[in-house]
């Protein structure tokens, strides 16, 4: 038994078109033994709820339900088979396309909601429509996002039919609302020409005019009682305004054998069948319903064969690029092991060990032993490197479609790309690639002060310059200094002896078992940075030449610092950063601005801790008798003293991170004040 959950927002007791067929449409499938739902979208997480519940949903109409942009960007985000039953043009706000016969309305679309549609018709696993016209309507708007299709005919009891050979010729009726849309004018200046004829309506009058005495208003009646009058009368009139998707009503006078006063915006007429093959007609009408259902049941059974079919083993290559560039390919070479067999994940031997103690989704296996045994594998990936610095001559080699196309991190350019192997893998970035950290923190932190590229390293005398100021602020805190073999030597830049100084120069076993338990990171635009963001350990990048837009770190709690910004105009690339004499973009970045990216990561990586007051190293103050103006980073703050006591207590707060009077009311208002402008910042103590 599977779950169908219908989501519609309108009762199914409303006598209408929409609504008589989704009633019809889960009678059936009650029937045939399956567990049938309906939601009438009164409360988002409860239609979350139902949707992780289900197997297959039908998804009606929404543009009613107050959360329908979250409704639709739900379903368009999960990986959830589902059908689109359009019942009038719900893309529009109006829930008609009265734009297209009436030019003076423009502008009355919702933009989001407009290309959302697009989204979810393109993305349905069938889309049905209520008439050839219907379908061609939407066509127009969305061409091929609608290639998966089918019209379904008006799903009349043609059981219940009760067509007579007497007719009657003085009775014309209007089922429903009087209204301008369903055509209420027209039917109203036929009734004033026909004075002899009756015009009983089935509803309320929503005409702002007057109307002639021959039309008469009762109460709505049951669709049985309705087939009974149309069996019975002549004349059937049905001229509506907005282009009509089907017509039921239209239809069922239709197969009453009734005479029809009509237009060119009815859905139903615009079947072949119509007006010569009532034969055909009915049975068609009869089979739609059945057809839902052997639709419905077909893609249950083909999403199921999907979710068990997979790229079998899988052999994947990351060749080129640096250290870093390999961890922000492991998110996506995780989403290729969920639909694989097995996933052999190939790197430098000198990597074999370290990855292998970290990544538990696939197996990690020595490239050089990989590419003699290639024919073992169903399927061979070469991720290259984003972007492809060598093109894409590598052999296996993938291409990243949304290169120059999508302002992203590399992470979901990589992503984008193993995305289009397997239809189940999504292109959204959960999470990253967090190895596990020790489980307690140790009393210490990271610092790396060089990188694969040394033109893009912060100069080592102002590492070195940091490091002793962390000594004054945190003395019981010890700095493990990461130093690979081509790394500037930074002992020699220290003005006095750094016992608390250990140095990390192993491999890349010992590099992670430092940054597993280390509190915090500083580090270049490195690949020891990544490392930390792999162990999810909160960083301070420091960037050059190099924007962090697709290269940055990627920590849960990292703060970027890119010197590029505003000191330099011109466009790097590898030539110019190698003949590049001032290296401006990093000489211009100053310890103190650092050291107050890291108050700020500490005060957002630690809020539990218990906190000392830091004020920001980069502010400038003037004081003056009654006031003071503090400058940070080309913004001002202009605080005005109320009286001598606040003077004192300011001044002591930015002199001396020390408030004086902690139960002043005033005060407080000023110590929020600065911390949502980061002057000062409540920084953990680590004690």
């Amino acid at each position: 038994m599977k779950n169908i959950l219908f989501l519609h927002d309108t009762a199914l007791s409303t006598p209408r078109g929409a609504e008589l067929t989704i009633n019809q449409l889960i009678e059936l499938g009650i029937k045939r033994r399956h567990n049938v739902k309906l939601d009438s979208l009164r409360n988002f997480e409860k239609t979350k709820k139902l949707i992780s519940e289900t197997d297959i949903i039908i998804y009606c109409s929404t543009s009613r339900c107050r959360f329908e942009i979250d409704l639709i960007k739900q379903i368009l985000k999960i990986n959830k088979p589902y059908i689109k039953i359009e019942f009038d043009y719900n893309f529009c706000v109006r829930r008609n396309i009265l734009c297209t016969v009436d030019k003076k309305i423009t502008n009355c679309c919702n933009s989001e909601k407009f290309h959302l549609y697009r989204k979810l018709f393109a993305k349905a696993n069938l889309n049905i429509f209520q008439s050839p016209k219907h379908y061609q309507a939407h066509y127009e708007f969305y061409g091929e996002a609608l290639s998966n299709y089918f019209i379904m005919p008006p799903t009349v009891f043609v059981d219940d039919l009760k067509p007579s050979n007497e007719k009657i010729n003085d009775t014309i009726p209007f089922f429903g609302d009087l209204n301008y849309l369903k055509g209420g004018k027209a039917y109203a200046a036929y009734a004033e020409n026909h004075p002899e004829v009756k015009f009983p309506v089935y509803g309320r009058n929503q005409l702002k005019q007057v109307l002639p005495d021959n039309i008469t208003f009762h109460e709505p009646i049951s669709n049985d009682k309705v087939l009974q009058i149309l069996g019975k009368i002549e004349t059937f009139i049905c001229q509506p305004v907005w282009p009509e998707p089907s017509g039921r009503l239209a239809a069922e006078a239709f197969l009453s054998g009734c005479n029809i006063i009509g237009n060119d915006r009815i859905g139903t007429f615009s079947f072949d069948f119509y007006p010569n093959d009532k034969v055909r007609a009915i049975q068609e009408m009869k089979d739609a319903l059945n057809f839902f259902w052997i639709e419905t049941e077909t893609i249950l059974k083909k999403e199921a064969q999907k979710s068990s079919e997979n790229l079998g083993q899988v052999l994947v290559y990351k060749s080129y690029g640096g250290l870093g560039d390999i961890f922000f390919a492991i998110p996506a070479i995780n989403k290729l092991a969920k639909v694989s067999k097995c996933v052999h994940f190939a790197v430098a031997p000198r990597l074999v060990d370290f990855f292998k103690t970290h990544l538990t989704q696939v197996i990690v296996i020595n490239e050089e032993v990989a590419r003699k045994e290639e024919h073992l594998y169903d399927n061979i990936y070469e991720l290259g490197n984003y972007p492809a610095f060598r093109g894409y001559d590598l052999p296996h080699a993938l291409k990243f479609p949304t290169h120059k196309k999508v302002k992203q991190h590399a992470i979901s350019h990589y992503i984008d790309t193993v995305s289009k192997l397997h239809i189940s893998i999504d292109n959204k970035h959960e999470k990253y690639p967090y190895f596990k950290r020790q489980k307690k923190q140790q009393d210490y932190f990271v610092v790396h002060h060089g990188a694969g590229f040394l033109m893009k390293i912060w100069p080592t005398e102002k590492y070195a310059e940091l490091i002793e100021k962390l000594r004054d602020i945190y003395p019981h805190l010890k700095c493990k200094i990461i130093q690979g073999p081509n790394d500037p030597n930074i002992d020699t830049c220290f003005s006095k002896p750094m016992p608390h100084v250990t140095y990390v120069k192993g491999g890349m076993e010992d590099v992670g078992r430092a940054m597993s338990g280390a509190l915090f990171h500083i580090g270049n635009d490195a690949g020891i940075t990544h490392v930390a963001g792999a162990f999810n350990v909160p960083t301070v990048g420091i960037y050059g030449p190099t924007g962090p837009g697709s290269w940055g770190s990627f920590s849960e709690n990292n703060e970027i610092i890119w010197g590029k910004q505003g000191v330099c105009n011109i466009r790097c690339n590898y030539d110019v950063i190698l003949n590049c004499e001032h290296k401006i973009c990093l000489h211009s970045i100053t310890v103190n601005r650092v050291l107050g990216s890291i108050f700020k990561l500490l005060q957002k990586a630690y809020p539990k801790n218990e906190s000392i007051l830091k004020v920001n190293p980069s502010i400038e103050i003037e004081y003056t008798e009654n006031d003071c103006l503090i400058l940070l980073n080309g913004d001002d703050l202009f605080l005005e003293y109320h009286n001598r006591n606040m003077k004192e207590q300011v001044e002591a707060l930015l002199k001396n991170e020390t408030i004086l009077d902690k139960e002043d009311d005033t005060l407080k208002m000023v110590v929020d004040v600065l911390k949502q402008q980061n002057v000062i910042f409540e920084v953990p103590d680590f004690l």
